[in-house]
């Protein structure tokens, strides 16, 4: 053990430095069982022997924990490490414990231990037994742990996920903003700040708050080489996930979600499919949480459906792959939690899922925050678009966003160097969307600026007579879709701007009126179909899915002709064309299977099912024909939160503007909502709500339309129905109420 007072004298310390590095490997090797350092760890824990503060940027996996470890069973006295997560820390300290024969030698202090237990750790600390202190910033704040603290030497502070201190980083924590005044207060001892995740901005704030603004910095290469990075459209989510879970049968992996429902409905339909999984979020019991945590780590279940609040500390080499089923708030987040794969230096999956849907639900979530904090994570976000949308290379532009230069042109692990898109020049897009934004005042949200320039004329684009600009339907050469990427390319670009106190409308920055004055190029690359989530089960268009057989496709629609011509229905009612493509991939023969189908579901199958059922069967086996039947995902039966919430809502007849405000929903997203309620299998009754906006003769006309015709295209019915007679939010619900009228 060192003697304690070569730590009293640096030039003594340094006389003996030879020593000391062998001395450090044997060390290494008696308490971690490792003959060998990695990367930078040995430098820095001289640094810390040497008692100066230190900075540690490491990516995940690189051995941050080992840096404060090793230094702290070296010096006497105990370390304090700060760590955010109360939940973790037990799994930290069982782990030194791990490394010894005294249990004493590392403990945490929080407010899970009861009194005693709480003074039995005092009593160990006094004793001189404790090396290692876990406590959580809350503890270190409280009156008469300073009091304790202040009583022991203290042979250094570690600050763990150094991150949350800054308002910039991807999980600040106002409580992480007070520990150097909290360290003030105990008793000045050496601190070795750590993180995984900071930028240059953010490192700065780091050090600047903790007063170690001439600290050591230990930077390491934020490159992870074994790791593949892919983006793909979140489109029928579920499906892929179990599809890419089931093609990697015992691999160990964590799939992300924002919100805890999510977790949890997600998590069911795995187990449902056969897959070992179980949720882990906040939420959950801590008894369940920490079981559940421990299964995955024991691998008694292959995957872990989990918020943000898995991962951090848990120290499992062999996952094999990260999904994100929603992108992040930050990169920061996103390279921190795709950092849990492959931390032995093998197979790294890393798939994240990504709608554009989700990042403006994430930007109305900053609704009613401080300015100064929206426009942060405004920031945030923007970041987390460009890297989602680009067709540069993943590994670059996570590295160049950490303040690293990656020179090589092509990584050869992630889907845009692997499947480069074509670009095309977008200077005069971008040229009209600049000049739509001006003409409308700045006034407009992204989506009602694409409806201009496609010269689609809401109600409200009429209300402001904006339908009578120049502008409008200057861009009706491109789709709404079109638009939209245009829009954000130019916002990642700092070509537009959000008005913040209006929140959501478009504004052009000054870099966008210098664009306006002298054009450049402006390369955009191919779109990848990000925006279309879910499938198109909702009805409208329905061409983009191709039939895998399509012999059994034909036979089908005619199935589906007669029945209709039989019952008096157009055949859309039956099933609509995507509903019977995925038949055509499935091969349905029972009616649980056909129930299964996304936009049939039990009640459908039960009515009008049985028919197909036989006729797939029939043509099964005479074309003797293996089905992919375990790519059909059984679903839990309630789908999903906001289902129960749309179709508890509608029971008890409440106004649809409230069901969507409720929900922080525009109308139209709820009548999307609902019309995938509806396609299915479930009835929903609305009549309540239509008979007080919509006149009944009017009701009857556009009924008697939807009962003549050969499909239910919105766009259609707006033509033959007159735009200037109804509007499209008046159609969408009376088709919803023919629906549910006329297939259940």
């Amino acid at each position: 053990m060192l003697k304690g007072e070569w730590l009293k004298n640096p030039l003594r310390l340094a006389g003996h430095l030879k020593c000391l590095m062998m001395e450090l490997k044997d060390y290494l090797k008696q308490y971690f069982g490792f003959d060998t350092f990695k990367g930078n760890q040995e430098a820095i824990i001289e640094n810390i022997l040497a008692g100066r503060d230190t900075f540690v940027l490491m990516p995940t996996g690189g051995g941050k924990s080992l840096c404060y470890q090793l230094p702290a069973m070296l010096q006497d006295g105990t370390a304090i490490v700060i760590s955010p997560l109360i939940a973790l820390m037990k799994n930290q300290v069982d782990a030194i414990r791990g490394f010894s024969e005294e249990d004493g030698i590392a403990h945490f202090l929080n407010s899970s231990l009861s009194k005693a237990e709480i003074q039995s750790v005092k009593d160990d600390i006094l004793a001189h037994k404790t090396k290692l202190l876990y406590v959580a910033p809350e503890s270190l704040a409280k009156d008469d742990n300073i009091q304790f603290l202040k009583q022991i030497k203290i042979s250094f502070y570690a600050i763990d996920e150094a991150h949350c201190i800054s308002e910039w980083g991807h999980d600040f924590r106002p409580e992480y903003r007070s520990i150097r005044s909290r360290v003030d207060e105990i008793g000045r001892a050496p601190i070795i700040a750590l993180t995984a995740t900071a930028t240059p901005k953010v490192q700065s704030d780091i050090q600047k708050t903790l007063g170690m603004v001439e600290a050591d910095v230990f930077k390491s290469s934020f490159n992870r080489p074994n790791l593949i990075y892919e983006v793909r459209p979140k489109r029928d989510v579920t499906k892929e996930i179990i599809k890419f879970i089931k093609a990697n049968p015992g691999k160990s992996g964590i799939v992300y979600c924002l919100s805890r429902k999510k977790v949890e409905e997600l998590a069911e339909t795995l187990v449902i499919n056969g897959i070992k999984a179980a949720p882990y979020h906040a939420g959950l019991e801590s008894s369940v949480r920490s079981a559940n945590q421990d299964k995955f780590l024991m691998e008694e279940i292959d995957v872990i459906v989990a918020t943000i609040a898995f991962g951090m500390g848990i120290d499992k080499p062999d996952v094999r792959f990260v999904i994100h089923h929603d992108m992040p708030k930050s990169l920061e987040g996103y390279y921190q939690e795709t950092g849990r794969a492959g931390r032995d230096g093998g197979e790294g999956r890393c798939i994240a899922f990504y709608s554009y849907k989700d990042i403006q639900m994430l930007e109305k979530f900053m609704q009613g925050k401080p300015v100064a904090e929206q426009e942060i994570g405004r920031h945030l976000l923007l970041e987390t678009v460009s890297y989602a949308e680009s067709a540069v290379c993943r590994r670059k532009q996570l590295l160049h966003y950490f303040g690293e230069e990656y020179t090589q042109d092509n990584c050869g692990a992630c889907d845009n160097c692997l499947h480069p898109r074509e670009t095309f020049e977008g200077k005069d897009s971008v040229v009209k969307v600049l000049k739509t934004v001006i003409a409308v005042k700045e006034f407009f949200k992204p989506d009602l600026v694409a409806n201009v320039l496609c010269g689609v004329a809401d109600s409200t684009i009429k209300a402001y007579k904006y339908n009578a600009i120049p502008e409008f339907g200057s861009g009706k050469d491109h789709d709404e879709k079109y638009w939209q990427t245009i829009i954000r390319q130019a916002l990642v670009a700092d070509l537009l701007g959000k008005n913040i106190e209006n929140y959501g409308s478009l504004t052009v920055t000054p870099q966008g009126y210098e664009f306006l004055k002298n054009p450049h190029s402006f390369k955009i690359a191919k779109e990848r179909d990000y925006e279309q989530e879910g499938g198109d089960d909702s009805g409208e268009g329905g061409g983009a899915m191709v039939a895998a057989d399509q012999t059994l496709f034909t036979m089908l629609c005619d199935l589906r002709k007669d029945i209709a011509k039989k019952r008096g229905l157009p055949p859309y009612i039956i099933f609509q064309d995507p509903a019977l493509q995925d038949m055509t991939i499935h091969y349905p023969m029972t009616l649980q299977e056909l129930g299964n189908i996304p936009g049939v579901g039990q009640a459908k199958a039960m009515k009008f099912g049985q028919p197909f059922c036989d006729l797939i069967s029939k043509y099964v086996k005479e074309n003797e024909i293996e089905r992919p039947i375990d790519l059909v995902v059984k679903t839990t039966g309630n789908n999903s939160g906001m289902k129960l919430y749309i179709v508890q809502s509608i029971d008890r007849k409440l106004g649809l503007d409230v069901i969507a405000d409720g929900k922080g929903l525009e109308m139209s997203e709820l009548l999307t909502e609902m019309e995938k309620i509806v396609n299915s299998g479930t009835k929903l009754n609305i009549d309540y709500y239509i008979d007080e906006v919509i006149d009944e003769d009017c009701q009857d006309e556009i009924y008697d339309y939807f009962r003549e015709a050969d499909s239910d295209s919105i766009e259609e019915a707006i033509k033959e129905l007159g735009e200037d007679d109804y509007t499209e939010e008046e159609i969408r619900l009376m088709r919803i109420k023919f629906i549910c009228n006329e297939a259940y």
